[in-house]
């Protein structure tokens, strides 16, 4: 077996195996390699840089003993899959579901949800999308601080176990997503800059260092990052990657690593005869990010829409403090649903100047919408979910807008039946000084929001990751039955009417009454009515044509005229009649 690492900053590297070290021989550009006939799958391995003690592989496959331990050998030719028939799905169809594999389940583990995966199936959902799972220290935490991004987490189970949760749901007809971070690596462990230059001083980012994606030696550090993407999706058999806050990659090369990312992907793509999707995050409200690359965009399939998110949560739940004093009336919320970016160009008060370009000429399905996901859950100081936010009524409303909105709608774990338990921001870091700072830093963070310190949980705490956890009982049991009741109609409804799988935004029109608290959607032949007040409203709809109602949040709707008429805080769809105009 050959052994090879990128280490250009040593002068001699050995490779740790086996209680021997054998010399490895340097070639061009700073790489080692040595042949190792004896090597099998088990094995642990390091690599001692100059006679230091052994660090684990940049590019290790598996952390079986954690982030400070040896890597291990793995044969990912070895896996048996049985998802020979699967070639992926079109992203404009999906129903993503979000999930944390350390609290979707009280084991914590990718087996673990495998059982689980008919639920969603059942629910509706066609893809789940799971948050970081490359190793990162401790046994719990977002994953957000990885840093072995080559190595599923060994608490979740390990390579083995990420391939059996995608072989089984494929088996479903569920695809999978991976959250993947490529704009910094969490400290604990991160060895990278004893090999080479992975990290450079020309950027600073909010965790840090940049890593060196232009500077000098950023060569390989692009091919680090890229060939990360590669494996997840060839080896792992993952059909998607979201990758986490891009406009944190920082590049100023002609060809931005996004870019070529996207064109490496489509090659794989063209080579394996499977579906796969490459999908942002990125507070920049820039469409280049989508855009095709013939019209001078990076190419990328979607971006996740905060602007929709925060519009919509403003109008929900009435809260305008950080971020959202950019938004609050329910005219933002048509204006997301109309044109994708409320901040198109227009001045954001929340960043003291104009912010953002229009979407113009993009489709829906570029875009993900959602209500809830780990963000906009977690980052709150106690991490309450939009059912502690917000009524039922209110509630109901946010998911039907989320599943007749134009774009991809994601749900967050537990959100489809209003899950009671919050999701916190939690880690495991074994170094004591390290731990204290995480747990300090959250508690100045919200001390500006007027939180005290013994209010905001303990990251560090484990009964922060406790309470963390989805109790799978509730599902069972009033109100929340009923909530997941109305996802499984909504997300049926969306199915079934071909006119809310029609990501033509030309073909999107949407309007609101600030006022009397009413929002008007309307895709083709059926009008989503929401009327987000605590008095009855009647919305006219324009000519006096038969309607029926699809799917009503309360009873005591009233179609007739050329209007309908809401109880409060209430959501409807009606369907103009085959042969009615209007």
């Amino acid at each position: 077996m050959r052994f090879a690492v990128w280490a250009p900053h040593a002068e001699r590297v050995d490779l740790a195996i086996r209680g021997r070290n054998l010399p490895m021989r340097r070639g061009e550009g700073g790489w080692f390699s040595v042949e190792d006939g004896d090597a099998a799958p088990g094995d642990r391995y390091g690599f001692r840089l100059d006679g230091a003690e052994p660090l684990p592989d940049p590019r290790s496959p598996s952390q079986p003993d954690g982030v400070h331990g040896l890597s291990e050998v793995v044969d990912h030719a070895a896996f048996a899959w049985t998802d020979q028939g699967w070639h992926g799905a079109p992203l404009s169809a999906a129903v993503i579901y979000e999930l944390h594999t350390g609290t979707f389940t009280p084991e914590g583990s990718f087996d673990a949800v495998i059982p689980r995966l008919g639920a969603l199936v059942d629910l509706g959902v066609t893809a789940i999308e799971l948050m970081p799972v490359a190793e990162f220290p401790g046994a719990r935490g977002w994953g957000y601080d990885g840093v072995d991004l080559y190595a599923p987490h060994h608490a979740y189970g390990g390579p083995a176990g990420l391939k059996r949760l995608v072989d089984a749901a494929h088996a479903r007809g569920l695809a999978v997503i991976l959250d993947v971070v490529y704009n910094h690596l969490g400290p604990d462990g991160n060895h990278l800059a004893r090999f080479g230059p992975y990290f450079t001083e020309k950027y600073r980012t909010p965790w840090g260092a940049a890593l060196n994606y232009d500077d000098a030696g950023s060569d390989e550090v692009r091919r680090f990052a890229i060939d990360n993407a590669l494996m997840w999706l060839r080896d792992h058999h993952v059909d998607g990657l979201r990758l986490d806050a891009v406009h944190a990659i920082l590049d100023g090369s002609a060809v931005h690593l996004l870019e070529q990312l996207a064109v490496e992907v489509e090659a794989l793509q063209a080579e394996l005869g499977r579906t796969l999707w490459v999908i942002a995050e990125s507070d920049l409200n820039d469409p280049r990010l989508v855009r095709a690359r013939e019209a001078s965009g990076y190419g990328l399939d979607a971006q996740w829409s905060d602007d929709f998110h925060h519009a919509l949560h403003a109008a929900l739940t009435g809260e305008r403090n950080g971020y959202y004093a950019d938004f609050g009336p329910l005219s933002d919320v048509a204006r997301a649903l109309a044109n994708v970016f409320v901040n198109d160009g227009r001045y954001s008060r929340f960043r003291r100047r104009r912010h953002g370009r229009p979407a113009t000429g993009l489709p829906g399905d570029r875009f993900l919408g959602y209500l809830q996901n780990h963000d906009q859950v977690g980052n709150r100081a106690m991490g309450e979910r939009s059912a502690a936010l917000m009524s039922p009524g209110r509630l109901r409303i946010g998911a039907a807008l989320v599943l007749a909105a134009p774009f991809v709608p994601l749900l967050f774990q537990g959100e489809e039946w209003a899950a009671s338990s919050p999701f916190q921001y939690f880690t495991d870091h074994r170094d004591p000084a390290l731990g204290r700072a995480v747990t300090e830093g959250r508690r100045r963070e919200f001390a500006a929001f007027g939180w005290s310190a013994e209010e905001v949980p303990d990251p560090q705490d484990p009964s922060t990751f406790s309470r963390s956890r989805l109790d799978w009982s509730e599902r069972d049991r009033p109100p929340h039955r009923d909530m997941l009741e109305w996802h499984r109609r909504l997300i049926a409804l969306r199915r079934e009417q071909a006119a809310l799988s029609d990501a033509r935004l030309e073909r999107v029109s949407a309007r609101a009454d600030d006022a009397a608290g009413w929002l008007l959607l309307r895709r083709g032949p059926l009008s989503v009515l929401c009327n987000v007040s605590d008095g009855a409203v009647r919305v006219e709809l324009g000519a006096a044509v038969p309607r029926q109602v699809l799917l009503a949040s309360h009873e005591g709707v009233e179609v007739g005229g050329d209007g309908i008429a809401l109880p409060p805080q209430s959501v409807v769809i009606v369907e103009d009649l085959p042969g009615a105009t209007g």
